[in-house]
């Protein structure tokens, strides 16, 4: 069955620091909770996570929606720090993170899309929450 096409906002911020420490900071899944307000209680990883570095790593997160698995993509020179939420009712929320050089220092993008139950008011408040969340990022790596 295909599936439509989802609405999206991409969100963006500025930060004075330069890909690498950028792109690294976001490798980690553990730095998360540091700037990400949906999972600041924490996360561990799941014990059935696979091991293979191109797998990426699967993760548990306490979120405002209950205990959720979260599955990271692997550690890359690329900037790219995508994640996977999968929610209590099996579907798979997908969440595009990147970071590109810009100048000395670089810019973080987070692509959200807007799931088919949800309208353009809470939408807006999901976007309001990532904006928040993108400032914290830049506020912790001091950029």
């Amino acid at each position: 069955m295909a599936t439509m096409i989802q609405p999206a906002r991409i969100l963006t911020i500025g930060i004075d620091q330069p890909l690498s420490q950028v792109a690294a900071f976001l490798a980690e899944p553990r730095n998360f909770p540091r700037w990400a307000s949906g999972l600041a209680d924490g996360l561990e990883p799941a014990a059935d996570s696979p091991l293979l570095p191109l797998a990426g790593s699967e993760w548990l997160a306490d979120t405002p929606h209950g205990r959720l698995r979260i599955r990271f993509s692997p550690a890359n020179l690329f900037g790219v720090a995508d994640h996977w939420v999968h929610l209590e009712d099996d579907r798979i929320v997908y969440v595009p993170l990147r970071v590109v050089a810009n100048g000395d220092g670089c810019t973080v993008s987070l692509t959200l899309f807007r799931r088919p139950e949800i309208d353009e008011e809470h939408f807006a408040a999901d976007c309001d929450w990532v904006r928040r969340d993108l400032l914290e990022l830049r506020r912790v790596l001091g950029g």
